[in-house]
C-alpha cells in the first residue's frame, strides 16, 4: 500500500486535473451555442438561396444551366473535405468521423483525394499513407464567412477545372449535446432535388413553398453564376459551423464523464488515505502501550 504521503500527493494532483477538466466543460458548453448561433444567422440566406435552386431546377434541362449543377458521364477523380478538430480530449469524435469517411470510399473504383479541415484528420490521413492536397487549420470558432470560404472556392475551381469529377463533404452532424453522428454527402455536383428537401439545414416550411411566378434580373444564368458556388461554399460553412458543435458538445461530456471519474477517485483514495492514517495511528498507539508495559514490567 501506498505511504500517506503518496496518497496525500496523489489526491492534490487528482483535484487540480478536475479543475482543469471542469474549465474545458464550462468553455466547450459555451462555444456549441456560439456554433448554433452562427448556424442560425446563415439559415435565412441559405433558404433563399435554395428557393431560387429549386425553382430554377424545375425548368427543363436544368442541368445544362450552369456547370456545377451537370454530372460528368465518367467519374475518374474524387475529392473529399474532411472536418475533423485541431484539438483532442473530445472523446471518439475525430476516430468516428475518419472511420466513417474511410469505410464509405473503400469501394469507389476511382482515386480519392483529401481536403483535411482540422489537424487530428490531417495527422490520421497522413499515417494512413492517403493523399491530402491541402490543409486547413487553426480555423476559430465560431469562424466567419470569409475564415472558409477559401475552402470553398477551392472546391468549386476544382470541379470547375475538372480536376475532379465529384466533390464530398465529411463532418460530424450535431443532434443532441450526446448524440453526433458522422456524415458524407455529396456537394458537387450539386444536386438539387425538387421534390424533398436535399439539405439537413434547411428545413421549408409548407407556407413557403408555392407555386407563383418569378421574373429574375439581372437574368437566369448570371444569378446561377453568383448563387450556385456560394451556395457550395456556404454548405461546406455550415458543415464546419455544425461540426464544431458536435466538436465541442463531444468534449464537453467527454470532460463531464472526466471530472465525474475523478471526483469518484478522489473519494476512494480518501478513504484509502484515512484507512492508512487510522493504521498508522493505531500502530503509534500500539507501540507506546508496548513501551510502557516493558517499563512497568523493568521495575
Amino acid at each position: 500500500m501506498s505511504s500517506a504521503r503518496e496518497m496525500r500527493l496523489r489526491i492534490k494532483s487528482i483535484k487540480n486535473l478536475s479543475q482543469v477538466t471542469r474549465a474545458l466543460q464550462t468553455v466547450s458548453a459555451s462555444k456549441v451555442r456560439k456554433s448554433m448561433q452562427a448556424m442560425s444567422a446563415t439559415s435565412a440566406y441559405a433558404e433563399k438561396a435554395m428557393q431560387v435552386l429549386v425553382h430554377l431546377a424545375k425548368q427543363p434541362g436544368h442541368q445544362m444551366l450552369h456547370q456545377l449543377l451537370a454530372e460528368r458521364s465518367e467519374i475518374r477523380n474524387t475529392m473529399c473535405i474532411l472536418i475533423t478538430s485541431d484539438r483532442g480530449l473530445a472523446g471518439s469524435y475525430n476516430v468516428n468521423i475518419v472511420r466513417k469517411t474511410l469505410n464509405f470510399f473503400e469501394d469507389f473504383n476511382t482515386p480519392v483525394s483529401y481536403v483535411a479541415v482540422g489537424r487530428k484528420g490531417r495527422d490520421m490521413l497522413v499515417r494512413r499513407r492517403k493523399k491530402v492536397i491541402a490543409d486547413f487549420s487553426q480555423i476559430p470558432t465560431p469562424p466567419r464567412f470569409n475564415d472558409v470560404s477559401a475552402i470553398g472556392w477551392l472546391a468549386v475551381d476544382e470541379f470547375l477545372e475538372k480536376n475532379y469529377d465529384q466533390i464530398f463533404v465529411a463532418y460530424t452532424q450535431f443532434e443532441s449535446m450526446l448524440s453526433q453522428v458522422p456524415v458524407v454527402r455529396r456537394i458537387l455536383p450539386l444536386f438539387v432535388d425538387t421534390d424533398e428537401e436535399i439539405d439537413p439545414y434547411l428545413r421549408q416550411n409548407e407556407s413557403k413553398k408555392s407555386n407563383g411566378v418569378y421574373s429574375y434580373e439581372p437574368g437566369q444564368t448570371e444569378i446561377l453564376d453568383e448563387i450556385v458556388p456560394r451556395f457550395t461554399a456556404l454548405q461546406i460553412y455550415q458543415s464546419i459551423l455544425v461540426a464544431q458543435a458536435s466538436e465541442n458538445a463531444a468534449r464537453m461530456v467527454s470532460m463531464q464523464n472526466a471530472t465525474e471519474n475523478a471526483t469518484e477517485l478522489i473519494s476512494i483514495l480518501q478513504l484509502d488515505y484515512n484507512k492508512a492514517r487510522q493504521q498508522s495511528i493505531t500502530n503509534e498507539m500500539l507501540d507506546i502501550a508496548g513501551g510502557a508495559e516493558a517499563l512497568s514490567q523493568a521495575k
